[in-house]
């Protein structure tokens, strides 16, 4: 396992929780003793978004995108049972299911400890945590649970085809049954963004450099130049969005823990509603434990984008989605913990 994890995950990822924590306490105290930095920071907007975090953004995403090799699609027929069990939990299950979740604590369960409006916040951005599946680190999750990397290669790149056709609907639709104002145009843009924009540029890139250095050197050697890049990008855009939500945060510390109640909650059911309907339809643990991963984990580079772009960086959504990448990391390796500690009784029952 420590094998494992130390060639699937490297330095910045395996501790990014602490790091997240430390930029947090960066951005809070920035915005508390600093106040003039976000001041001038709120100037540079267009549209009503950052144009300094929109950029971090696209350092986020964009070498996510690089990782996606759409030629894998043509495989999309063997095993039609793993695509299924990924489809169906990450797009009619894991949306849905979140919504209910978050909608239960922050309306029932912490309703005398959270504001109705702030509450319709925490809501709106959990329901974008729910209905953006992982793209990337899945294959770090994948590799650490050795599940079959080409076929966890067809699960992300047709889960990425329907994020495009998906993504909006859905959050629209969950958004609309909880009457929280939706700005279609502000949705499609941040989609156009956020998704179309980078993984175009991310197939672009592949298509291109693979037909002038090769296979090998853009996956062994330019794709590791973004190692850090991504992590980088993601700090410093949560140094932002904390300096604006620092006064906030001092005045409801509680808030951060309320939050992450339903996203954990949420990270473990997914995971096993995958995992257990891939052992009743006998699937190899290979091919499993990424179904349970994809779904588990969360393309929260999206949906921190997408709240930015619908709410703002002052907005509860906007820190539902931040604390979803708080809590991620340590639960996911407690699931990786799980998977690997259950292979025995997948190949059981693929015996039998």
């Amino acid at each position: 396992m420590s094998k494992g994890r130390a060639q699937g995950i490297n330095f910045f990822e395996r501790y990014l929780t602490i790091w997240v924590f430390v930029c947090m306490m960066v951005g809070i105290l920035i915005g508390v003793y600093l106040p003039r930095i976000p001041e001038l920071l709120s100037r540079f907007e267009y549209a009503s978004v950052s144009i300094p975090v929109a950029m971090l953004i696209w350092l986020m995403i964009y070498p996510m995108m690089l990782k996606v090799d759409f030629n894998s699609v043509k495989q999309v027929g063997q095993n039609p049972k793993g695509l299924v069990v990924t489809w169906v939990s990450n797009w009619l299950i894991k949306p849905f299911t979140m919504y209910g979740l978050a909608a239960f604590f922050f309306f029932v369960v912490f309703k005398e400890l959270i504001p109705a409006e702030l509450a319709k916040e925490y809501l709106a951005g959990s329901v974008l945590l729910g209905a953006a599946p992982c793209t990337a680190m899945v294959f770090v999750w994948s590799h650490l649970v050795k599940g079959n990397a080409a076929y966890t290669l067809v699960q992300v790149a047709t889960n990425d085809l329907l994020i495009l056709v998906a993504f909006a609907p859905i959050v629209a639709l969950l958004l609309g049954i909880s009457d929280i104002s939706i700005p279609w145009m502000t949705l499609f843009l941040s989609v156009v963004l956020f998704v179309v924009i980078p993984l175009s540029a991310g197939w672009l890139s592949r298509v291109v450099i693979t037909k002038n250095k090769g296979l090998d050197y853009f996956e062994n050697e330019f794709i590791p130049k973004f190692s850090s890049v991504t992590v980088a990008g993601l700090l410093l855009t949560l140094i932002i969005i904390f300096s604006f939500q620092g006064q906030t945060i001092v005045a409801n510390p509680l808030n951060i823990v309320l939050i992450a109640v339903p996203l954990v909650l949420q990270t473990i059911l997914i995971f096993f509603i995958a995992y257990l309907w891939a052992k009743l339809w006998r699937l190899p643990h290979e091919v499993a434990a990424p179904a349970g991963m994809i779904g588990a984990s969360n393309f929260f580079e999206l949906a921190v984008a997408v709240a930015i772009s619908l709410f703002g960086l002052k907005s509860g959504a906007t820190i539902a989605t931040v604390v979803g990448v708080l809590v991620e990391v340590p639960v996911m390796l407690t699931l990786v913990r799980i998977a690997n500690g259950t292979r025995d009784w997948f190949n059981q029952t693929a015996r039998q």
